[in-house]
């Protein structure tokens, strides 16, 4: 029967690019619109503080359309390269252009500060004699060079943002300074006596410097933040010594590296692909990827990732993911997107700016007229309709949250930490319920056989040849760790057939021509067995594999899996934050109870299999509590989805990482703790930054309006507004993790 069905309509093909020109909140959001208003573009999200767009281009769109809609919206844009080589180039080069720029900006800076520093002299002296020191002619000079030498680049910025149909932080300085320095030359042609005391020189001239002055400090303070990834993107090596077939070296561009090829990394070298150890053994420096300084030792059959240091020996190794691909790469990526998104409450701001500056031009006029109105001449009417103009300027709102989510998730990344999402950093600041999987999470995850109990009449070695034939294709950690006991004891697994998983409870298989069922009490006793009729196990902390033959009881194998050493301090230092702590495990009660009374749980449910974890979860979130679930395995990944937030342990399944909002790069659950935390520090930084930027302008311009900030005073206290803002969010990129010692002490 023909399928009716529509076909499923292609992906959006998602691209960044290099966004030149936006000076503030109102630039960046109006270029949002024209972008989500553009035929064939998806979606679009730019970033001030990254200069970034990231567009999702509908199917048979090329980025022409992009560069063509950024053009028109008064920008200039650059595709971001995928080929690694070639996105270095393009990394430099902007960093160049950037370095460039603020060089320059300085030398300006520089040669404008010289030029009001007599204006500022005059202005104190003025305080005390009440009278002008500088005579108009000079002022006019003064003024004119800093009016030729700061005032293009905000010039090009209004009439950029008013070509591409809307209105930024460059047109309110634009009109602000250019209305006092015109209306001080028109003084000058009218007015012949004291002259001196009817100009406003001094204020477009200040004004125009110290905006200068807070775009100088902004940028070093944005450069700053955003390090940490341009730190991650150095540490990618860009060639490889790969192995050829006959034993011959070629150092070959790492574009060229393929998954299967060996590669020799010699000592001192960056590992330059993630793969497994084929031969040689050395100690390596991960702290990149997970925040630990103390090398670790791998060796063959071991895993190595790109960007590790390789200690003092040669290993030759089999490539299994390069460049994007690669464990570095995904955490770029990851950090990446986290910095480029947007908080609920950015998109307020945004929503806010777009009107912001023809309200406050708005404003300024109906200033001047209330002025003219009660009587006042056009010049004191001028100055408060100014000073509205120039301490209106939006820039600290479009920063105030990007700048601390790129300090945060920096910060947090050079810990181990890597944070997705700016809304898993909103929910996690709220976590009061913190749910742990037991095996690879809070213990190990290499369990061991402690102990085989064959039933009478069953030797203990064809019971674990049996198990180990059953379980040869099995990855379960259980299967693996009666692999391993296997191996130790020299002992053959017999050959099994017709293998088939029962998830969250065990497997059946034939053996020879008798069925075998291995797994759980539950599963046992639906095949119809009584578990009292296996070895009586009592007071152990073991999960027990019960094993059948042709409907008989055969056997139990006992496993054991050793507490992580820092899971006490960690769940001590939860709980001393007034957090619950639970844990769900598919393990049998004596074990979970165990585990959890050695551990520190508050509490436990056992016997839970993977739909069951996401219930709880279900359950508690329904009691009001906001849930963190951290686990590490496929199983997981249902629960690590329906919590608030899913943390997994980096050294999980590919599964569990893409489903969770938080990944640990190193398996210590203390670093839960320190998610949390930054997580707090980053939301209540943007806070902090949001309520200084509204409060300077909820503030200043009532102050500016009735006459109270002179315009100079008003750049002044709008420079200092972008200013504090971003110095304020960078004091976060100085955040370390506080982890409690295994006895307890903060390290």
């Amino acid at each position: 029967m023909a399928n009716d069905a529509p076909p499923l309509a292609p992906s959006p093909e998602a691209r960044s690019f290099d966004i030149r020109g936006m000076t503030c909140a109102a630039c960046s959001a109006r270029l949002e619109r024209v972008l989500k208003r553009t035929p064939g573009i998806a979606d679009a999200r730019v970033n001030l503080a990254l200069e970034r767009a990231d567009v999702a281009l509908a199917p048979g769109t090329d980025a022409g359309t992009v560069l063509a809609a950024v053009d028109r919206a008064g920008f200039a844009a650059e595709l971001r390269a995928d080929d690694p080589v070639l996105a270095r180039l393009q990394r430099e080069a902007r960093e160049r252009e950037a370095a460039d720029r603020r060089r320059r900006s300085q030398r300006l800076l520089a040669v404008c500060l010289v030029l009001v520093l007599p204006f500022l002299a005059a202005m104190a002296m003025m305080m005390v004699t009440g009278q002008h020191v500088l005579p108009a002619y000079v002022q006019l000079v003064l003024a004119g060079a800093v009016q030729i030498i700061a005032g293009p680049r905000f010039y090009r910025g209004a009439f950029n943002a008013l070509r591409g149909g809307g209105a930024n932080m460059d047109v309110l300085v634009a009109l602000g300074t250019t209305a006092a320095f015109g209306f001080s030359l028109y003084e000058m042609a009218t007015v012949h006596h004291m002259v001196e005391d009817h100009l406003y020189f001094e204020a477009s001239a200040v004004v125009l410097t110290l905006v200068m002055l807070g775009k100088v400090m902004e940028e070093r303070a944005k450069a700053s933040t955003t390090r940490a990834v341009r730190a991650l993107m150095a540490l990618r090596p860009e060639t490889a010594r790969r192995i050829a077939g006959d034993g011959t070296l070629a150092d070959v561009p790492i574009g060229a590296v393929l998954p299967g090829d060996r590669v020799l990394v010699r000592p001192g070298e960056r590992v330059p692909v993630d793969g497994v150890i084929a031969s040689g053994c050395s100690q390596f420096d991960e702290s990149v990827i997970t925040g630990e300084s103390l090398p670790v030792t791998r060796g063959p059959g071991e895993r190595i990732v790109t960007g590790a240091i390789n200690g003092d020996g040669a290993i030759e190794a089999t490539v299994d993911a390069v460049g994007e691909d690669s464990t570095l790469g995904r955490i770029t990526r990851l950090v990446e997107n986290a910095q480029s998104g947007k908080a609920p409450v950015q998109r307020l701001v945004d929503r806010i700016s777009a009107v912001f500056v023809p309200t406050v031009v708005g404003v300024a006029v109906l200033v001047l007229g209330l002025w003219l109105a009660s009587g006042a001449s056009l010049e004191t009417a001028l100055a408060p309709a100014i000073a509205v103009l120039v301490i209106a300027c939006p820039c600290a709102l479009g920063l105030a949250t990007p700048t601390a989510l790129v300090a945060g998730t920096g910060a947090a990344a050079r810990a181990g930490i890597l944070i997705k999402d700016i809304e898993v950093l909103e929910q996690a600041a709220g976590v009061d319920a913190v749910l742990f999987d037991k095996t690879g999470t809070l213990t190990v995850g290499r369990p061991d056989v402690v102990a085989t109990l064959p039933v009478a009449g069953v030797t203990a070695d064809e019971l674990l040849a049996v198990a180990g034939g059953v379980q040869a294709a099995s990855e379960h950690p259980l299967a693996r760790a009666t692999q391993q006991h296997l191996e130790r004891q020299g002992i053959g697994a017999a050959p099994a057939s017709d293998i088939v998983a029962i998830p969250g409870k065990g497997v059946r298989a034939r053996v020879g021509a008798t069925d075998v069922v291995i797994g759980s009490r539950a599963l046992i006793e639906e095949t119809g067995l009584d578990a009292g009729a296996f070895p009586p196990v009592a007071g152990k902390a073991w999960t027990l594999a019960y094993v059948s033959r042709a409907g008989q009881p055969f056997g139990l194998l006992a496993y054991a899996d050793a507490l992580r050493p820092e899971t006490p301090a960690a769940l001590a230092e939860l709980k001393r934050r007034g957090l619950t702590t639970l844990m769900l495990t598919g393990d049998n009660a004596d074990v979970a109870a165990a585990i959890a009374g050695e551990a520190g749980l508050d509490d436990w449910r056992a016997g839970v299999l993977p739909d069951g974890k996401a219930d709880a979860v279900a359950a508690l979130r329904a009691d009001r509590h906001r849930v963190a679930m951290i686990g590490d395995g496929v199983n997981d990944a249902p629960a690590l989805a329906a919590a608030d937030v899913g943390i997994a342990m980096g050294s999980g399944t590919d599964v569990a990482m893409e489903t969770a909002g938080i990944t640990l790069m190193r398996p210590d659950p203390r670093l839960v703790a320190a998610a949390l935390d930054i997580s707090r520090a980053t939301i209540a930084k943007i806070r902090q930054n949001l309520f200084w930027a509204f409060a300077y302008n909820v503030v200043g311009i009532p102050l500016a309006a009735f006459g109270l900030l002179t315009p100079a005073l008003a750049g002044a206290a709008m420079a200092m507004s972008s200013v504090s803002v971003v110095t304020n969010a960078g004091l976060l990129t100085r955040w370390k993790p506080r982890l409690p010692d295994i006895d307890g002490h903060q390290s």
